[in-house]
């Protein structure tokens, strides 16, 4: 028993990259990065100096989208061709398997480049016979694989081989149904036709809109930094991992002063630090586009136009734990954590901070 009680005892592998730039560089990678996270449940701001919203950061938050939760979908109606001039090549489509645990379950992915990904087991992989790859995190013995399909291929038109060989392998040969999550932002212009809920009409389709929550926090103590030190100063500002951290503490309600008779936590607030009076904190749960977490940023951004009081603010992003991407397509595990998320640090002057965490089962983020 001690082996393995060992291995529970150490910490697990991540991975923290982070990088400076300015909002309006013409360089500038945010939205990109953005973008290249393609599934969100949980988008977190924190404003300090903050009592009221400004009316058009309330309109974002308003304006956020709803999504569809459609149950016992079957895998092939993603790549019929109806399915595919209706939303994959009309904008941005989003799918995402719900309640699938990505080291365990089959799963799959539908990114808004109209690349369809399938995390299979072994035996569901030999059965589907569609060409795969083993899974980068199988070990020695490879027990799960994981198939691409572009549906935008110009080869993979009605009448092509290969669309009837992939139609027949989920439909027939082994077929595949999941709950899934889906979204779709139209991206072209005077675009029409058939919304989500009437497309799946026939199916059990469920309207979901994001959760919002909003509290003031009373006398918070942050850390001291300064944009132009990303790696902190002795006894003058904290680095982006100190902060990082303390965002942490503060999404969890963690206590920062380190009280001796505490048996949860002796976190404490990294130094050099102060007190703010108050600080806005809104976090908003569900299924989020990257359209709409841009229009967030931006809107943060703008903050600053009026003279405030605030230094700077945050925007933290925490991807799915069991989607089989990160960024861009990247394959995503959790073994002992599925965390991939990310956070801007906007500063008045509109430098940010870009930090990009991910776990054991991740690549380095782009």
């Amino acid at each position: 028993m001690s082996v393995p009680l060992r291995r529970l005892r150490e910490t697990p592998r991540h991975l923290l990259v982070c990088e400076k730039s300015h909002v309006r560089h013409e360089r500038s990678r945010h939205a990109a990065h953005v973008r290249s996270h393609a599934y969100n449940c949980r988008v977190s701001f924190l404003i300090p100096e903050c009592g009221i919203l400004p009316e058009a950061l309330k309109s974002v938050i308003t304006d956020i989208g709803e999504y569809y939760l459609v149950k016992n979908l079957s895998l092939h109606e993603l790549v019929t061709h109806e399915f595919i001039n209706t939303f994959v090549k009309k904008g941005s489509c989003y799918a995402l398997t719900y309640n699938t645990k990505i080291d365990q379950d089959n799963a799959a992915a539908l990114l808004p480049t109209g690349k369809l990904i399938i995390s299979v087991d072994k035996d569901t992989y030999e059965e589907l016979g569609l060409q795969g790859r083993p899974s980068q995190y199988s070990g020695k013995k490879v027990m799960r694989y994981i198939v691409t399909i572009d549906l935008t291929d110009s080869a993979f038109d009605p009448d092509s081989k290969k669309h009837k060989r992939v139609l027949w392998a989920l439909r027939e040969k082994k077929p595949l149904e999941f709950d899934f999550l889906l979204s779709w932002h139209n991206t072209v212009l005077g675009a029409e036709g058939s919304t989500l809920m009437s497309y799946f009409s026939k199916n059990q389709i469920q309207a979901h809109k994001p959760k919002t929550t909003f509290s003031t926090l009373r006398n918070l103590q942050c850390p001291v930094f300064h944009s132009n030190e990303l790696q902190g100063k002795l006894e003058e500002s904290c680095s982006a991992q100190e902060l990082f951290e303390w965002l942490g503490a503060v999404w969890n309600n963690v206590g920062l002063d380190n009280k001796s008779f505490s048996f949860l936590s002796t976190y404490c607030c990294p130094q050099p630090s102060t007190v703010v009076e108050q600080a806005y904190l809104c976090t908003i749960t569900g299924f989020i586009l990257p359209e709409k977490i841009i229009q967030l940023l931006e809107q943060l951004c703008c903050y600053f136009d009026e003279p405030k009081l605030a230094q700077w603010v945050t925007l933290t992003v925490h991807g799915f734990a069991d989607s089989p991407v990160s960024w861009r397509e990247s394959e995503h595990g959790f073994q002992k954590g599925g965390e991939n998320l990310y956070n801007f640090v906007v500063f008045r002057n509109l430098d940010y901070w870009l930090q990009m965490a991910v776990g054991a089962n991740d690549d380095c983020p782009p």
